[in-house]
């Protein structure tokens, strides 16, 4: 944002709107207001002051998380008559042997974790989660990494870095996108039959294209380790 001779700013509402999206006020958590026109971008944020001042009777800030939330939502919703770039299968690959009860689960998240007792395989040459988001448009021109966590490993040696989310949530718990405790807690319950080591993770923004071609050495990983039902978390 700049001044003009006037003292006015030359800086339009667009502009500033589009700013939370890797520019120069990027925040993780409100880039969705790139994809909202201005005249939305504007209601939005009413809604936001709104809601911050009834704050003030009110300590509970779940209304103003759960405005955000829709707003997301509907931000990412595809538009009627837009052309989704990725379609992918909803259904399972494969029916399953037997009840998840009696099979070894395995879990797979596109949440950038790792442990650090290794090497990070996905960001040999990025520093810190800073840099990672200014190197976005480089992510999503690169084939994924996998990135193999022994569980013993979780959660003392366990990281996250990601250039598509705001991870300060999965810093304070990394259950948030790497659900590691439910899924032993699940074990313990008898509601699945077998929690696998290592779980496994990758920064799912990347190539789409190079992803798919990545997919049948994963799946030849998993069954190494004798995962038979697959626990797939999105971010």
């Amino acid at each position: 944002m700049s001044i003009d001779a006037n003292n006015e700013f030359d800086e339009t509402f667009e502009d500033f709107k589009n700013s939370f999206s890797y520019g120069s006020r990027t925040d993780l958590s409100f880039k969705f207001l790139k994809a909202l026109p201005p005249e939305r971008a504007a209601e939005f944020l009413s809604q936001v002051l709104d809601r911050v001042g009834s704050l003030f009777d009110d300590a509970s800030p779940s209304s103003l998380i759960d405005l955000v939330y829709e707003w997301q939502v509907d931000a990412y919703r595809p538009k009627p008559g837009s052309r989704r770039r990725y379609v992918y299968d909803d259904r399972p690959f494969e029916p399953r042997s037997a009840p998840v009860s009696e099979l070894a689960v395995g879990l797979m998240t596109s949440s950038g974790h790792f442990s650090a007792a290794s090497p990070p395989p996905f960001m040999e040459e990025v520093s810190d989660q800073e840099e990672l988001v200014s190197r976005i448009d480089d992510f999503l021109r690169r084939a994924p990494d996998l990135s193999e966590i022994p569980l013993q490993d979780v959660p003392d040696e366990l990281e996250v870095r990601h250039p598509g989310y705001d991870v300060r949530s999965v810093l304070k718990d990394p259950n948030v996108a790497f659900p590691v405790s439910h899924l032993a807690d699940a074990e313990s319950r008898g509601r699945i039959g077998r929690f696998v080591s290592p779980a496994f993770s990758f920064v799912g923004a990347c190539s789409q294209g190079m992803l798919r071609k990545e997919l049948d050495t994963w799946v030849g990983r998993w069954r190494e380790v004798g995962v038979q039902a697959l626990f797939l978390v999105p971010v």
